[in-house]
């Protein structure tokens, strides 16, 4: 259903330019903006996907990808339909893309209910995912803040693509934040996304500089187009220099989709070497993923090199932080959000109905 929209103003020309990413589309009554899901009706902007999703799932955190935020939890799941970037190789693209948007929504819920199904599942949270929250921001937010209010955790894994405008009221309802840094030119984000680096750099910037937010990012690595040694060591280095070394990184494999089938699936060894390189260069916590790579899921002591904990897949395996979060070995406090023992949650993946 329409809902009206925060992040916008008039144009003198009658248009209505929103203001929410940086795509700023200005649109005319009837128009829709590049996300889809945002428009002008009748002289006021609105969004058109408030209450109604694509689906919901219990999820694993570790899924998201967030491998230090509460591991072993489980996390109610949601997103909605479109997106404000145009990724070539969307894996999510039935929905992200969809012109038919009714076709792409599968269940309804209010914040009410979305908690509601959350406390009866036993998740420890909500996750908006799937597509990107950014679009469905209202919607968003006021799930946050009924998650808040009934004790849950929240987490957006987005794009970043984002107005500096917007970025308070937006994550200060988050608690983490999965942020896909899908490459480091800015050629790439131009030809194969439909946007710009810059902004999202900004907003990795404000979210580990200026907020409480836990921050992990995520690559897709992509043969041929940002595998190379230069442009790992230069990512890197950028989060180091940029975020923190403790920011963690997550290198996962791509599989063919959507426009971009005409290339491999990233081999394991690429993603192996691209970890090392990020090591070397001095982020403390790589991670590999869509593979299954026992160093490369696990999260070691940045101090000693102990094992912390140990997955297989999404599955904890081994915990071993003392009740302070810390290593048991040097006592170096490990960087992240933790309880006294993990979640069970598993590599398991619940579908949930809200509606029947």
């Amino acid at each position: 259903m329409s809902h009206p929209a925060q992040f916008w103003r008039p144009l003198a020309d009658g248009r209505l330019e929103c203001t929410l990413c940086p795509r700023r589309c200005k649109l005319r009554p009837g128009q829709h903006g590049a996300c889809l899901v945002r428009a002008n009706e009748a002289g006021r902007m609105v969004l058109t996907t408030y209450g109604r999703s694509t689906g919901f799932c219990l999820d694993p955190i570790e899924k998201k990808p967030l491998n230090h935020f509460y591991p072993g939890t489980a996390v109610l799941s949601f997103g909605t339909a479109g997106c404000n970037l145009a990724c070539k190789y969307c894996q999510n693209w039935s929905i992200s893309a969809a012109k038919a948007l009714d076709a792409t929504i599968g269940d309804e819920g209010t914040p009410e209910t979305i908690v509601a199904a959350a406390k009866a599942t036993g998740a420890a949270g909500i996750a908006f995912t799937y597509n990107d929250p950014i679009i469905f921001a209202e919607y968003a937010i006021e799930c946050a803040r009924a998650a808040h209010n009934a004790g849950l955790y929240t987490v957006a894994v987005t794009n970043g693509y984002i107005e500096p405008e917007a970025y308070a009221p937006f994550f200060s309802v988050m608690d983490a934040a999965n942020v896909d840094l899908k490459a480091f030119t800015e050629h790439f984000y131009q030809r194969y996304c439909g946007g710009h680096i810059e902004p999202v750099k900004e907003t990795l910037k404000y979210l580990v500089h200026h907020t409480t937010v836990w921050v992990e990012v995520t690559t897709l690595i992509i043969p041929t187009l940002n595998d190379s040694d230069d442009e790992i060591r230069a990512l890197a280095r950028w989060i180091r220099d940029a975020l923190a070394p403790h920011v963690p990184l997550h290198l996962t494999a791509f599989h063919p989709d959507f426009k971009l089938r005409d290339l491999p699936p990233t081999p394991p060894q690429t993603l192996h070497r691209a970890r090392a390189i990020a090591k070397a260069e001095g982020l403390w916590h790589v991670y590999t993923g869509n593979i299954r790579d026992r160093d490369g899921s696990t999260t070691f002591c940045a101090g000693c090199g102990t094992r912390l904990i140990a997955r297989d897949g999404y599955a904890i395996t081994a915990y071993r932080l003392t009740p302070e979060g810390a290593c048991p070995e040097c006592h170096r406090p490990l960087e992240g959000r933790f309880t006294h023992t993990p979640g069970h949650f598993g590599n398991r993946r619940i579908p949930i109905r809200l509606t029947a």
